[in-house]
């Protein structure tokens, strides 16, 4: 799998946005305002913090609004290209459909690539979204989709999956076992364009019907719902969710994983105690539930903050990881993100995922992964508290500028370690420390 910030994301923003009316009426749709910020900015930011940094912006409709605000990406720290949609010698625009309009960027796609679309707003781990394609493309396939579970919520359901496989997808024949949707987020080998002639008119919605008729579309089921921006009502609501979010900061407990909220477990192959290496081994500590939940009730958020090198060390493998989180976030639903280092600057020659091999500035006692956090959410810093029953989470707590919390014995060398610049509170489990804090006020007394 290579490191995200070598995969090209290529957006699609070409429509006109004719349900908005008037609203679209001098503004391309991915640049409507939202709190004074376009609305493409807050999916671009959850798009960077993951790690892209190479973009492909296919635009139509008022284009040169898009390029004059992007640029080259630069100021972002980003490289943007661009692909205006095809004209005739008149200057008339051609609606070649999603389809068309990706193939006449073909002289510019990558061998693999992501696709987004500009007017929707994807709250996911487009890590895994990586990993699970180029796992998936080893066996053949050619294309992943996520999906949402929709029972017809959002739009009609047009995917037929069962035992964790994309049986049909098709948007033009309904059928009753129909209970995901696609949910805009794909990956595509640029292979599937072959055979298309530039100007050509076709959805790539056909393209993804045919593959998974063949077997060779992948999916991925994700959780958290979509925003778009298509019709006024769907833009409102949009507007009330971006001012709850990123406009009023919320007071936030980073926690550590193992050791924290579960349990460390013995691994047969190394004959010493570990980190879950399945998701079936993962087990919560007693009262570690209960304690999100109280978190959650006095307004914090809960971030899970963990550094897991397994895959790097060849322990095994990236997707066990993700799984296993996927499990501890069914397990205890009130969790608002997993941020994983997944990284170890050693390795192992075993290791599959080569690029997680190298330094980095998420790996705890580094901030990154704080960071990260703060660039998703709005984060309340001075009401925020780190816990963990590592020195580095404690040091890197404090290189955040949080109160910390040491879960567990205290113990001499933890201290010299900290250079004996002591945690706020020490507690020997998340609940005691949870119980021991005065939430409302945000303060942590060591007892």
């Amino acid at each position: 799998m290579p490191a995200l910030f070598d995969i090209q994301v290529v957006v699609m923003m070409g429509g006109v946005g004719s349900r908005l009316g008037e609203i679209v009426a001098s503004c391309p749709k991915p640049m409507l305002p939202v709190w004074e910020k376009p609305f493409f900015e807050y999916e671009l930011k959850l798009l960077t913090a993951a790690g892209f940094r190479k973009f492909l912006f296919c635009t139509g409709y008022l284009s040169s609004e898009i390029e004059d605000h992007f640029g080259t990406g630069e100021k972002l720290g980003i490289s943007i290209d661009y692909q205006r949609d095809a004209r005739d010698d008149m200057g008339k625009t051609h609606l070649l459909g999603t389809g068309g309009a990706l193939r006449h960027a073909y002289p510019k796609l990558e061998e693999d690539f992501m696709l987004v679309y500009a007017d929707s707003f994807m709250d996911i781990d487009y890590r895994e979204v990586v990993c699970r394609y180029f796992s998936a493309k080893e066996k053949g396939a050619l294309s992943l989709m996520t999906l949402l579970r929709n029972d017809g919520l959002f739009d009609k359901s047009n995917v037929i999956y069962k035992d964790d496989r994309l049986v049909l997808y098709d948007k033009t024949d309904p059928d009753p076992e129909m209970a995901h949707i696609d949910y805009g987020v794909n990956m595509f080998s640029r292979t599937v364009l072959e055979g298309y002639e530039d100007g050509e008119r076709f959805d790539l919605s056909a393209i993804q019907h045919e593959l998974s008729l063949e077997g060779k579309l992948e999916g991925l089921v994700v959780t958290r719902r979509f925003y778009e921006i298509g019709r006024p009502e769907s833009y409102r609501e949009f507007t009330d969710y971006a001012a709850e979010r990123f406009g009023h900061p919320k007071k936030a407990a980073f926690l550590d994983r193992d050791g924290v909220i579960n349990e460390i477990v013995y691994n047969e192959d190394t004959e010493l105690l570990d980190s879950p290496m399945k998701p079936e081994e993962l087990k919560l500590i007693p009262g570690a539930a209960d304690a999100v939940r109280r978190l959650k009730e006095a307004g914090f958020y809960v971030f899970i903050i963990t550094n897991q090198p397994a895959a790097a060390k060849g322990k095994t493998g990236l997707g066990d990881l993700f799984d296993i989180n996927k499990r501890l976030r069914e397990l205890i639903p009130e969790i608002d993100e997993v941020f994983v280092c997944f990284h170890h600057p050693k390795g192992d020659a075993r290791c599959r995922e080569r690029s997680l091999i190298r330094k980095c500035g998420c790996r705890k006692p580094g901030t990154g992964l704080i960071e990260e956090a703060c660039t998703r959410y709005a984060v309340d810093m001075a009401g925020s508290f780190m816990a963990g029953d590592s020195y580095t989470d404690i040091k890197c707590g404090k290189a955040a500028g949080l109160r910390t919390v040491f879960i567990g014995d205290y113990k001499c060398d933890v201290c010299a370690r900290l250079e004996f610049d002591k945690p706020d509170m020490t507690a020997p489990g998340l609940y005691d420390a949870v119980c021991k804090m005065d939430l409302e006020r945000i303060q942590i007394i060591d007892q």
